[in-house]
């Protein structure tokens, strides 16, 4: 008599069917079967399927669970360092890709490639985070960074800072960005006197301050659109 131990695990032969759908059309798969899948790569021995539909129950989307923190994810049971890694890297490549369409081209010419990735990397963020993007003359980037995180109302030190910041880069033009954790992408009374205040001390050594962009959620605000610079 066969040793029943001994035949593939039931969910072996769906995820061979998987994997043949993810390389033949990979458009067809729902998103509970792209986790499924990924999670398979780092719980090789295990039946994905009820893990990846409880997140996708917890997150809501797949968007919002590949965007997710890791400490969210690691608390959904299940989820260790490299269920967590499998998610995360799907995020990366998305930015990867997203930044890649304007690289290595003036921003300025890029301008709705350069929003798609703002909203893909500072959307889903619940932390307030300035970052600044530092142009050359040609208006291409020179540097992405992160100028603060937590409250913008630290204005004198952060105007300082990205000033300071500019010089050393050798920066001719800056491009302000933060996100507004609440999903409103409508600009404080704050943000605009500090937007201000840096246009104003870049204004005096030559730098353009090109535009200040405010993420909330999927949506944006452009000072520049909005006649605030």
């Amino acid at each position: 008599m066969a040793d029943a131990s001994a035949s593939p695990p039931h969910h072996a032969g769906h995820r061979a069917r998987l994997r043949e759908r993810l390389l033949e059309e990979p458009g067809s798969l729902a998103d509970y079967e792209l986790v499924e899948y990924l999670l398979t790569l780092a719980i090789p021995r295990r039946d994905t399927k009820p893990l990846a539909k409880a997140l996708l129950h917890e997150f809501g989307s797949f968007a919002q669970l590949v965007s997710a923190d890791p400490q969210s994810l690691r608390r959904v049971a299940g989820m260790g360092d490299s269920a967590v890694a499998a998610l995360k890297i799907v995020q990366a490549a998305n930015l990867h890709m997203l930044k890649g369409e304007f690289r290595d081209k003036p921003l300025l010419s890029s301008w709705d490639a350069l929003l798609d990735w703002l909203r893909a990397d500072m959307g889903p963020i619940d932390v307030e985070r300035v970052r600044v993007l530092y142009l050359n003359a040609r208006n291409m980037l020179i540097r992405d960074e992160l100028a603060s995180e937590g409250s913008i109302d630290q204005s004198a030190i952060y105007v300082r800072e990205v000033i300071r910041r500019a010089l050393e880069l050798g920066a001719s033009a800056l491009i302000l960005v933060h996100n507004h954790p609440s999903g409103s992408p409508e600009p404080s009374r704050q943000d605009i006197a500090v937007t201000r205040e840096i246009a104003e001390a870049a204004a005096k050594l030559g730098i353009a301050l090109h535009d200040h962009i405010i993420i909330g959620g999927s949506d944006h605000r452009s000072f520049r659109a909005m006649g605030l610079l």
